[in-house]
This record gives C-alpha cells, sequence and structure tokens, in this order.
C-alpha cells in the first residue's frame, strides 16, 4: 500500500498525542512549585460592602509612585460609564455593575489576584517574576525583556503593558504592596484606606475560614462562592458577593493552575530532546509530502516549466 498524505497526517497526530500524554516521572501536575502555601498573606474582599468611592484607586497609584491626581477627583462617577481592566498607571479598579435583581448598584474592585501557582512567573523567560515566600508575586523591570509572555499567560487578564514608555517600558501590576509591607506600614495602601472595610489583610487560610462562615451564617447576603479558593489552583485575593461573579466582570476560571498544564505538556515535548528531533523530521516529511506538485508541460519535463525567454 503507497504511503498517502492522509495516512502521514493520521501517524502524525498519533504520535504527538503520545508524547505530550506520556506520563512523565517527577512532580505531580497538581503539586505547584512554590511549596506549602498555607501561611501565605492574602486579602478578602466582601463587595457587599463596597460603596465605588475609589479611595483605593487613589492610594495604589500613590503608593505605586504614580503622583495621582487630588483624592477628591476620585469622585467622579464617569469612570464607571465603561467598564475598566487595571492599566499601567492603576493597578487596581472599581468598576460598577447594575444588581440583575433590581437592587443597587454592585461596585467590584479588580487587581492582581497573587496566583499560589502563578501563570506569568512559568511564563517569563527570564524570571523577572517571582514568588515572595509569602505570597506576592512581584515583578523586576531590570531583568524583563519585554516578551509579554506573562500578558497572555494570565487567565485573569491582568498584567499590562507601559507602551507610553518607548525608553523603559515595563509590566504593570499590582505587587500587592510588597516594596511597603511590612517595613513601613501594617497594610496594602489599597486595605488600610478603605472607609467601609471592604478587605481584610491576614493569613489567607484564616480569611477562607472567615469567608465561609460569612456564606453560612448569611445564605440571603451572599452567594455560595469565595472567588479565588479554587480559581487557576488558588489565589491570595478572595471575593466573597452577594451576586454570582459571572454578572460583575470576574472571569469563569478553571480550577486547575494553567501552570500544571503547560509544563506537563513542555516536558513532555522536550524530554531527552528525543521529541523535538522526531517533531522537526515528521514536519519536515509533512513539507515534503505536501509541496506543490509540477503540472502540464513541467511534469513531463520532471521539473517546473521554462520561462518564456529561454524557450524557443
Amino acid at each position: 500500500m503507497g504511503f498517502t498524505r492522509r495516512g502521514f497526517i493520521k501517524t502524525l497526530g498519533v504520535v504527538g498525542a503520545g508524547t505530550i500524554a506520556a506520563p512523565q516521572p517527577g512532580r505531580a501536575s497538581s503539586d505547584s512549585p512554590h511549596g506549602n502555601r498555607d501561611n501565605d498573606v492574602g486579602v478578602l474582599v466582601d463587595v457587599t460592602k463596597c460603596i465605588g468611592c475609589r479611595r483605593c484607586e487613589f492610594a495604589c497609584q500613590e503608593a505605586a509612585g504614580f503622583n495621582p491626581a487630588d483624592i477628591d477627583s476620585f469622585e467622579d462617577k464617569s469612570a464607571f460609564n465603561t467598564p475598566r481592566r487595571p492599566y499601567p498607571r492603576s493597578h487596581t479598579v472599581i468598576n460598577r455593575y447594575a444588581h440583575h435583581e433590581g437592587g443597587g448598584p454592585v461596585y467590584a474592585k479588580f487587581n492582581c489576584l497573587h496566583c499560589l501557582d502563578p501563570a506569568c512567573y512559568s511564563a517569563c523567560l527570564v524570571t523577572a517574576f517571582s514568588k515572595q515566600p509569602n505570597g506576592p508575586v512581584v515583578y523586576d523591570p531590570s531583568r524583563c525583556m519585554g516578551c509579554r509572555y506573562c500578558m497572555v499567560a494570565c487567565p485573569f487578564e491582568i498584567p499590562t503593558y507601559d507602551y507610553d514608555d518607548p525608553l523603559t517600558p515595563q509590566v504593570r501590576k499590582c505587587n500587592f504592596c510588597a516594596h511597603l509591607v511590612p517595613e513601613h506600614q501594617a497594610l496594602p495602601a489599597c486595605v488600610k484606606i478603605c472607609p467601609a472595610e471592604v478587605m481584610l489583610y491576614g493569613k489567607r487560610s484564616e480569611l477562607l475560614e472567615l469567608a465561609h462562615e460569612r456564606i453560612r451564617s448569611q445564605p440571603g447576603v451572599y452567594v455560595d462562592h469565595v472567588y479565588g479558593e479554587h480559581e487557576a489552583g488558588g489565589t491570595s485575593w478572595l471575593w466573597i458577593s452577594g451576586v454570582p461573579f459571572e454578572q460583575i466582570g470576574f472571569h469563569k476560571v478553571d480550577a486547575k493552575a494553567p501552570p500544571r498544564l503547560t509544563e506537563a505538556i513542555q516536558h513532555g515535548v522536550f524530554k531527552h530532546f528525543l521529541p523535538p528531533l522526531m517533531w522537526y523530521g515528521l514536519l519536515g516529511a509533512a513539507m515534503w509530502l505536501t509541496r506543490p506538485q509540477p503540472t502540464g508541460d513541467a511534469a513531463e519535463h520532471g521539473g517546473a516549466p521554462e520561462t518564456g525567454e529561454a524557450r524557443s
């Protein structure tokens, strides 16, 4: 039986799937390389308490050294006309959403969630991101080469890029006030300034217990979901809400940490460097089999047709 292109492609798929899916020794795919995270610090955000004052936006910009406008300017409610995401000069934003059941508006805070197993750290080729022992995921611009893989990898779409600075552009995101806590203040800037006590700062494990206790004790107030408990393998920032999170701009994210999937594929493909060589060989064969075939006069002469100038 002749070797057909269809048969080759089928073989390519089987071999590729076997290469990626083959069991690999070492760390279990569900385990984080960052060790036990029981003592990580975290923040519990109670969406039901937020009044939309945006003082956390001011404090965040000030703590990051961005020289924000006067704090009174953050009372401008026109900022709520369009849903926003964190941007290079504001690492946290507040959005306003209409209550789908006819209640008052709902305000939701968005910033880096500081994943327990961060995808930005895993995707970075030059270790510009690091996971600190107590939880914060921080960024070192001196190491960054500007590939922005972290932006693609983040399941929450948080990192942004400072395109306005052509000489020294940087990836921007909340660093959990790691440059301030605990040396200069007891709380992250946004937590410290909040007048409605929307946020609680403490040990993540204790905040989770508190979150579930609030949900159990007030089932008519909160939906039964702590956002960040399981999303993307778990995050240091946690939210509880009175409305489903998908109604207030939160992404629906799988519980499996993205690095546990992508690294399993990478390790399967690059083990002993043999699979890449095999892949290159198979791809080269695919290119040869799918090359353009000569037709007409070219087929009779065994090659491409001559140009009009060369033919008599």
